[in-house]
């Protein structure tokens, strides 16, 4: 559709307006007017018909030069796609052709790619039940034990500040100790830990 629209601004080889489009396309093609503007912009935005502004005036032209050579020039970028792909295509095949050397399909292979898959199997199997024994690995049990280390330091630190603010609280406000126990929740037995 677009096609046979340039081809009517081809014949003329001249520059027009949109007001003189519309009225010739109308006149000479029967397209509306309306829809003169959308075809333009449509073909403007597909590089088959060029515009310009001139002072106040937009201006509007196709020459069949242009569209020869944007021709040309596709065909060119074609071409050097085609060559680069034959290129790649070649590069590809001598590659597959270099990596099926040595692994030609033979008894020996084939018995050796059935024990593959067979010690694969064995060392999943055997991974899974090392994971079951992970527990009593000497890294991970000493990794808990100094992480042990690490909260129980922490828990006597925090002891350590809850005993200080009680004692500030104490000194502060006058309070007896267990209503400030009482009043924060603190339990009878709360001390450090062993």
């Amino acid at each position: 559709m677009h096609w046979q629209h340039t081809l009517y601004v081809w014949t003329r080889k001249d520059f027009f307006t949109l007001k003189e489009l519309e009225r010739m396309c109308q006149k000479e093609k029967g397209i509306t007017s309306m829809s003169v503007k959308d075809i333009l912009t449509s073909l403007v935005d597909d590089a088959m018909v060029d515009t310009d502004k001139i002072g106040t005036s937009v201006y509007f032209w196709a020459f069949p030069s242009k569209a020869s050579q944007n021709r040309k020039r596709k065909i060119n970028d074609v071409t050097n796609q085609l060559e680069e792909f034959e290129s790649k295509k070649k590069a590809l095949t001598e590659s597959v052709l270099r990596a099926k050397v040595g692994k030609e399909d033979n008894d020996d292979r084939s018995e050796l790619l059935a024990e593959l898959v067979v010690k694969k199997d064995e060392k999943s199997r055997l991974m899974s039940e090392l994971d079951l024994y992970r527990e009593c690995d000497p890294d991970v049990l000493q990794e808990v034990q100094n992480q042990t280390v690490v909260a129980k330091e922490a828990a006597n630190r925090w002891t350590d500040n809850v005993f200080s603010i009680k004692s500030w609280i104490k000194r502060k406000f006058s309070f007896e100790e267990s209503v400030i126990d009482k009043q924060f929740d603190i339990p009878e037995d709360f001390d450090y830990v062993e």
